[in-house]
């Protein structure tokens, strides 16, 4: 006779504890996936393999469950980011460069790059969450950007631009490539990002660089 407690089409077993991050990491895949409305604290739960009541010790809203996966995933890569860029000592041209192409391997080629298109689809109908996201994400993501191209033309590098419009061109572009990771593929190179990525700063450097430095 079978073990009536044990079957191959049963849900895996759940475990009393679980790390924050398990939690967080769980949430984010389903929040890619099914959207935040549409994703329950329930499902979560179960993706992490613990019970809804262990998700409650450490989250008591889906929004606040949200604000950890952003600040665990992207902001902690940001705050990071922003501290070596305060003591890079090399030129604001390679700086742009590390700092794109590091976005890129941490952020655009992860799973936290469908954060953006989450945002861009269900952000009327949560305000409280888009808030955080654009004063904890695109307002560090904007200032840290202000700060090479300020670094670059104070030192001649870069021609003297208007700095927020530079950062919309700057930053435009990267979002269509993170948006077709997970839609309709919009840039021609979306078949091999790295490469449009690559493409596109050399684009921005050639626009920026001041004659002299660009020989």
């Amino acid at each position: 006779m079978s073990n009536p407690s044990v079957s191959m089409g049963s849900p895996r077993r759940r475990r009393k504890e679980a790390r924050p991050s398990e939690l967080t990491a769980a949430a984010l895949a389903l929040f890619v996936e099914k959207g935040f409305a549409a994703t329950r604290l329930e499902d979560v739960a179960a993706r992490a393999g613990v019970s809804k009541g262990t998700l409650y010790l450490y989250f008591d809203s889906k929004e606040a469950l949200f604000k950890a996966v952003i600040e665990e995933g992207i902001v902690a890569r940001f705050v990071a980011a922003g501290q070596q860029a305060a003591v890079y000592d090399g030129s604001a041209t390679d700086l742009l460069k590390h700092l794109l192409l590091a976005w890129w391997d941490q952020i655009g080629n992860t799973p936290l790059a469908g954060v953006a298109k989450l945002m861009i689809s269900e952000s009327r109908n949560f305000p409280e969450v888009t808030r955080y996201y654009h004063d904890k994400v695109i307002v560090r993501g904007r200032a840290l950007m202000r700060s090479v191209l300020e670094r670059g033309i104070a030192n001649g590098e870069f021609r003297d631009v208007d700095i927020e419009s530079a950062i919309d061109v700057i930053f435009s572009p990267l979002l269509m490539l993170v948006l077709s990771r997970f839609s309709l593929a919009f840039c021609s190179g979306s078949d091999d990002p790295k490469a449009f990525l690559e493409k596109h700063i050399d684009l921005v450097l050639r626009g920026l660089l001041t004659e002299e430095v660009g020989r």
